[in-house]
């Protein structure tokens, strides 16, 4: 078990792994071991998740959740597999950690009369300021 939060455990039967090469620094080694990491985790079918930090995870993820609802976890920072199975892994519980946070309800504020009397006295300021810098208009006398 994965333990994410006081309420929230993740059996480590529900992940899925899969190994490719990755690109970037390794010299020879690249093309022989298979050190990038692709994480899957089912987030519609998954038991251990709430059905609200499911809802939220599924928003957090974006574009890394497929259609199906399983979460992909690209990791390909590190030359070793082990390390990038580790940051993966990191990753998946810092954002179910994320969406189990929840978020605070918005309270809507007014402004004070004062708030008010100050904006519009502005206002009347920069008019008379604009009115100023008309071209004066001409008396035919």
């Amino acid at each position: 078990m994965i333990h994410i939060t006081h309420a929230i455990a993740i059996d480590e039967g529900a992940i899925q792994w899969e190994f490719t090469h990755a690109s970037g620094p390794g010299g020879q080694n690249v093309n022989k071991v298979a050190t990038a990491v692709r994480l899957r985790f089912d987030v519609a079918n998954s038991p251990s998740l709430p059905d609200d930090v499911r809802a939220r995870l599924v928003r957090l993820a974006g574009s890394r959740i497929t259609a199906d609802g399983v979460l992909i976890i690209n990791a390909r920072r590190f030359r070793t597999q082990e390390r990038n199975r580790q940051d993966a892994m990191e990753r998946l519980v810092k954002l179910i950690r994320q969406a189990a946070e929840k978020p605070n309800r918005r309270r809507k504020t007014r402004l004070s009369r004062a708030a008010k009397q100050r904006r519009l006295e502005a206002k009347r300021r920069r008019g008379r300021v604009k009115r100023r810098r008309r071209p004066v208009p001409h008396s035919e006398d």
